[in-house]
């Protein structure tokens, strides 16, 4: 039998506006930008995004991924980025925090729900 090795994801997420998808991605989450495509200037945008490492690719292209989805992208401290997000004063989100997941939940402008969790450290027995 064959095995295959399988490396890290890189989810897709549908985006209908790029000036939104910059300002909520780019200057409230702090992604940057890694490369961006289209076949034609007028054309839907593809691009990825990253921050540390964590990469999400943002497409326009209708059939590209389903508004809605939701990921989780695992954090050094939920807690932290939190607080740091409310300190923004971002008009379009105040996230909350989730003690029993240890995540913090934003919806995009689009409807996809990012989940930042962190690992709650084993219990000693």
């Amino acid at each position: 039998m064959m095995t295959f090795h399988m490396k890290s994801t890189v989810p897709i997420l549908r985006i209908f506006d790029e000036a939104k998808a910059r300002d909520f991605y780019f200057d409230f989450l702090e992604f940057k930008c890694d490369w961006e495509h289209r076949f034609e200037p007028d054309l839907p945008l593809y691009m990825q995004i990253s921050n540390g490492d964590c990469v999400i690719h943002l497409s326009e292209h209708y059939g590209d991924s389903t508004p809605g989805s939701a990921i989780r992208i695992e954090v050094d401290n939920a807690k932290a980025l939190q607080e740091h997000l409310l300190a923004k004063k971002y008009n379009f989100a105040r996230p909350g925090f989730d003690e029993e997941w240890n995540q913090v939940s934003i919806t995009d402008p689009f409807g996809n729900r990012l989940h930042f969790y962190s690992a709650k450290p084993k219990e000693i027995s």
